[in-house]
């Protein structure tokens, strides 16, 4: 059971002990917190001494194991190095699925293999099921307003199959009235937190400075443009900007200006009108089907391209080595780095990267 020290993954631990589960309880310490923030911040967030402490008191209290596992050489390799790689490349990257796709299941398989376990659990607001087809997938979670079921579209059948997700049929008023009944009021009351766990700060733009040695100097001074190509005045650096962004731009045209596109190649960043951030089709790779083994020509999906996206209806056509999904109508904000997320009613058919939007 993967247990942050949060409420979710606790009480989900406690719910699989109540059941009569064998239950190992398994923190994930991911990154080097003094390496993330540039100052003297004291820690936040889920990946602090605090929160680990608070998993193993859990563990020990209900008489079950707990251990730390180490992962930041796996985490930092991949996941850190693609969230920079991402904005360098003028793309805004998703560094929680690329963790749940390629780490975090991973390192708890490989754990529970080694402790002789049939199944991982975490805490995520979402469900597994087995089609009539024998494969797994992911559905909603019960609760609209805590359904983590975008950020789990990478998890590949041999995880899947083992994998258990007891919060996805509540509702987070149920587990914090759990947290109460199994002793654990001060949970209820606990901060979530929403942060990038290695940018613990929010400040995606002072963390990319820190990571790469005089970034700020090499990319300051860029053009804004508007569509047409005009210049419109400078720029902070590429890097530092994404698709959909209105605030922190620091140039005033007289109406609303959003970054509709960045071309690091030139070091541009495109300003544009709300409309500008319309469109109808987009492309997206690095699929990974889940529902099915893949699918029917101009089959209809609901596609989300953000996690609190609502969606929007479209047809799916392969194109190349992945996907071409036209809407039928305006989509607002498409971001390349981001995620796509195809659902069929609540179950999640696939998913992949957002690479560039036509």
């Amino acid at each position: 059971m993967a247990m942050s020290g949060g409420i979710d993954s606790t009480v989900a631990a406690l719910m699989l002990h109540k059941e009569g589960y064998e239950v190992v309880g398994i923190t994930m310490k991911t990154w080097d917190y003094a390496t993330s923030v540039g100052n003297n911040k004291k820690e936040t967030g889920c990946c602090n001494l605090d929160s680990f402490n608070d998993a193993r008191t859990a563990a020990v209290q209900h008489g079950f194991p707990h251990f730390i596992l180490d992962i930041r050489d796996e985490f930092g390799d991949f996941v850190i190095e693609n969230f920079v790689e991402e904005y360098i490349a003028g793309r805004t990257p998703n560094p929680c699925v690329m963790c749940n796709t390629h780490i975090k299941w991973r390192a708890l398989l490989k754990r529970a293999d080694a402790l002789g376990c049939d199944y991982i659990a975490t805490g995520h607001y979402a469900q597994v099921h087995q089609h009539s087809n024998g494969r797994y997938f992911i559905r909603k979670g019960k609760d609209e307003n805590k359904d983590q079921s975008y950020a789990l579209w990478g998890l590949q059948q041999d995880l899947l199959k083992r994998t258990l997700l007891p919060l996805g049929s509540y509702h987070k008023t149920d587990i914090r009235q759990m947290a109460h009944d199994f002793g654990y009021p001060e949970l209820a009351k606990k901060n979530e937190s929403y942060e990038i766990c290695f940018v613990p700060d929010n400040d995606y733009r002072g963390f990319l400075k820190r990571r790469v040695e005089g970034l700020e100097e090499k990319v300051n001074g860029g053009n804004f443009v508007d569509p047409s190509g005009k210049i419109l005045g400078k720029h902070k650096g590429y890097p530092f900007y994404t698709v959909g962004q209105r605030k922190g731009l620091d140039i005033a045209l007289g109406t609303p200006a959003f970054v509709t596109e960045i071309i690091p190649e030139t070091n541009t960043v495109v300003l544009g009108s709300e409309d500008d951030l319309n469109r109808t089709e987009m492309k997206v790779k690095g699929i990974n089907w889940i529902k099915y083994e893949g699918i029917s020509e101009g089959m209809e999906a609901l596609t989300k391209i953000r996690y609190k996206d609502k969606g929007a209806l479209s047809q799916l056509f392969s194109d190349e080595d992945g996907i071409k999904v036209k809407f039928y109508s305006d989509v607002k904000g498409v971001a390349p780095g981001q995620s796509a997320v195809f659902y069929e009613g609540d179950d999640v058919i696939g998913g992949g990267i957002i690479q560039r939007n036509t």
